[in-house]
């Protein structure tokens, strides 16, 4: 039997078969509009819609999905990732899916930032090449989806009566995620408090304005309950965030001051953990790097996200069962998720058995 033949009888090696004359490779890229549940405000912006950019790649009668949600933060957007991934659609078209990470090395040598689109692209091929072996993705990466940790559930920056609302609304998620960093901190935590007593992790977005009104607040967050906070002072001030580090008693967590496996080493004396975001950092394999050098240098590790539909928050969910915290709530918080994935089941991930992403379009 020819290789051919093999491949043409794939289901027996655990493969969807290849139909003969199969038409050829065709990729996709797409912007979405996501439709927030309650208006999205941070320390950086507010919003009540975040457009997503979105990969189809199809070979051999599969179709590999990926989404990258591009954030202003980083000069990046749904229209730029579209026009510039254009520009390498037939060499991606002709490359070989299952030398993955040749390709996305290539991809990172031609195309310059845009990681958002990196990060789509890079999971579409990783959705292709499970489908085609017949495995979910995480067992490409060799984990096992019982591992997965309980994802957080944010609540945004808003007035107390809101805040309340939606914390009662997130009455089945044991741990939430508080944004704050503005002038009304305390009164959104009393907010929070006043509903519920569950564990809290806070994210100040680099939004204190001096390590010594960091800690102050910090030492006030700890009397109500914190695990942990995330980047208190802005993103390139790292020798305050040790003397922060001395003077309170929660684990500091990088975010916006960890982009890049590159990152890594120099955040180690200064930070007690990351966030590694699959966007920021540009697909699994980067983000795959990422914890494996954090886990090396004794750094907690954390999975988050941006606003996304279930396609990237579920990408991101099959590296969890690697890491400390996930925070993969991003589908939770948008009313028009054109997918299922990953589910959420009081506040435990729970990863799809299908191959691939194990993605399933949603009814409209």
């Amino acid at each position: 039997m020819t290789r051919r033949d093999m491949l043409k009888s794939a289901p027996g090696l655990g493969l969807p078969a290849v139909a003969a004359g199969a038409a050829p490779p065709r990729i996709e890229f797409k912007s979405r509009t996501l439709r927030l549940k309650h208006t999205w405000t941070t320390v950086m912006s507010s919003s009540a819609t975040r457009d997503t950019f979105h990969v189809e790649y199809t070979r051999d009668g599969v179709t590999g999905r990926g989404e990258g949600a591009p954030i202003i933060r980083y000069n990046e957007s749904a229209a730029q990732a579209i026009e510039r991934l254009e520009r390498e659609r037939a060499w991606l078209e002709a490359a070989d899916p299952w030398q993955f990470t040749k390709v996305m090395s290539q991809v990172f040598q031609r195309v310059e930032a845009n990681f958002a689109a990196k990060a789509a692209l890079d999971i579409a091929l990783l959705d292709w090449v499970g489908q085609r072996l017949g495995i979910p993705v995480y067992r490409l990466f060799g984990l096992d989806p019982a591992d997965a940790p309980v994802t957080t559930f944010s609540i945004g920056i808003d007035t107390a009566e809101v805040i309340r609302q939606k914390v009662r609304e997130a009455a089945e998620y044991p741990v939430l995620k508080i944004k704050v960093g503005l002038d009304n901190d305390e009164e959104i935590i009393s907010a929070v408090r006043s509903v519920t007593g569950k564990p809290l992790r806070v994210d100040a977005n680099e939004g204190f304005k001096t390590k010594e009104q960091a800690v102050e607040k910090i030492l006030w967050l700890e009397k109500q309950g914190i695990e942990f906070m995330e980047q208190p002072l802005p993103a390139a001030n790292l020798e305050d965030m040790n003397w922060i580090r001395k003077r309170v008693n929660v684990p500091i967590i990088a975010d916006e001051s960890c982009l890049h496996p590159e990152d890594i080493p120099r955040l180690a004396p200064h930070f007690d953990g990351v966030n590694i975001k699959i966007d920021k950092c540009g697909g699994l394999l980067e983000g795959w790097r990422m914890i494996q050098m954090a886990r090396a240098l004794g750094l907690k590790t954390m999975l988050g996200c941006m606003i996304s539909s279930s396609c990237a928050i579920t990408a991101a969910a099959h590296l969890s069962p690697l890491v400390d915290y996930a925070d993969l709530d991003g589908h939770l918080l948008i009313s028009n998720d054109p997918f299922h994935g990953v589910d959420v089941v009081k506040g435990k991930l729970v990863l799809p058995a299908a191959p691939g992403l194990g993605l399933r379009p949603r009814e409209a």
